[in-house]
């Protein structure tokens, strides 16, 4: 992506000359609408608006933010500018299942995912190897019920240290504590099997099997303290038949996981995901 594009996502009240505004301040700067996206919901009353744009030469986004101010105040907008080359710097945490770490991985290194991925987290060290050889520091922070607050400081020190956007929960199978759920509100994603309420605890996918289960799903979603109930995302789902073997199942399950999570931490990383109350808005 050239120096300069640029990305401004928005929400505010619904109401007449938004989109007057945005256009007008873009015109007005010297740039041009590549690509626009809007939704007004009826629900919340709220206005969200997505607008790729260029520049005929490149602006600082420190200018941009400073002279979009002004719009942004006159409508009491939740705003952002960011320059649409900037790969999101993000943290990857992965415990002992390595499907979703291995496919972000491979994604990103084959350019496929927008990311940069500054570090991995896991409370086990089994993918140390696989990581070195992505050239990405692996960090072994153990957890145990007397560590748990001393673990997560140390994750909230590495996020800050690498200046990370966004966590992503690759199959960590840790309960994440209040604070750290609201130290890092609307930027960690979490991806689950979606047989949950039904079917919780030890090997979901043998349950599943053992009713009968047609389907097989996977949700991304926001991470809250209100454990796997935050804004979703993404869903995949898959159907099945009586045929499956609870191994197929489970197989058949790493893969919906992998592309859910991968779509959500593309959205999310490309500006193209806004919080709207217990939901999400997404312009994919």
């Amino acid at each position: 992506m050239p120096a300069d594009h640029y990305v401004l996502t928005l929400s505010c009240a619904d109401k007449q000359g938004v989109v007057h505004a945005v256009s007008s301040y873009l015109f007005m700067t010297g740039c041009n609408i590549e690509d626009s996206q809007q939704f007004g919901d009826h629900d919340t009353g709220l206005f969200f608006m997505r607008v790729a744009f260029s520049a005929e030469a490149p602006l600082s986004v420190e200018k941009l933010r400073a002279s979009f101010a002004a719009v942004g105040d006159s409508f009491l907008m939740d705003w952002q500018i960011h320059r649409a080359k900037e790969r999101m710097r993000i943290v990857l945490m992965v415990s002992k299942f390595g499907h979703c770490l291995n496919d972000l991985l491979f994604r990103a290194q084959t350019g496929a995912l927008p990311v940069e991925i500054a570090a991995v987290v896991s409370n086990h060290p089994d993918f140390h190897d696989l990581v070195g050889t992505y050239d990405i520091p692996f960090h072994h922070i153990p957890v145990t019920q007397d560590t748990k607050n001393i673990a997560e400081q140390q994750v909230l020190d590495l996020v800050e240290a690498e200046r990370v956007e966004l966590v992503v929960l690759a199959r960590y199978m840790q309960v994440l504590s209040d604070n750290l759920c609201k130290q890092l509100s609307g930027r960690i994603i979490n991806i689950h099997h979606s047989f949950l309420p039904s079917f919780k605890g030890a090997k979901p996918y043998h349950q599943a099997h053992a009713r009968g289960v047609k389907l097989i799903g996977a949700t991304a979603h926001y991470v809250t303290a209100d454990l796997d109930e935050g804004p979703i995302i993404e869903q995949e789902v898959r159907r099945v038949s009586h045929a499956v073997t609870p191994e197929q199942l489970v197989a058949i399950g790493r893969d919906v996981e992998c592309q859910a999570l991968a779509r959500a931490v593309q959205w999310h990383s490309t500006r193209r995901v806004l919080p709207n109350g217990h939901r999400t808005v997404v312009f994919a």
